[in-house]
């Protein structure tokens, strides 16, 4: 019997407004913006097309191990972390806002580097087709 952390779910990041605070997430998204002040990156990957969903991930606790890559915007990065809950003062998952806002606490991000975003996608949704 283990009694380490329990691994993250992988999912696309349109999914991520169906998890609940506190689960450990690993999704891939491209860098809309980040903000040095609050050390959020507001990260998007509109897959499916409709999907209007943005991840707003608060590195703080990886300041020290974040390259400027990684926060560029239009960079590919993946993430691991956990849900949490919307600040007070923030709309959070507002469905009369432009965008369903899911918060994250990264524990590790990483640049994707090239890849196919259509067999990614793929390989999530239908993890035994993609081998």
């Amino acid at each position: 019997m283990s009694f380490g952390p329990l691994p993250s779910q992988l999912c696309l990041l349109a999914a991520l407004p169906s998890k609940a605070a506190g689960e450990k997430v690993r999704f891939l998204g491209c860098v809309n913006s980040y903000s040095v002040t609050s050390g959020t990156l507001k990260m998007e990957h509109r897959s499916p097309p409709d999907a209007n969903v943005a991840a707003l991930v608060d590195v703080s606790l990886i300041l020290e191990k974040l390259g400027a890559e990684q926060t560029r915007t239009g960079e590919w990065v993946n993430v691991i972390g956990y849900i949490t809950a919307a600040p007070k003062s923030s709309g959070g998952r507002n469905p009369s806002s432009e965008h369903s806002e899911v918060h994250v606490q990264a524990l590790l991000l990483w640049s994707a580097g090239p890849l196919d975003i259509q067999q990614y996608r793929v390989s999530v949704e239908h993890p035994v087709m993609a081998r």
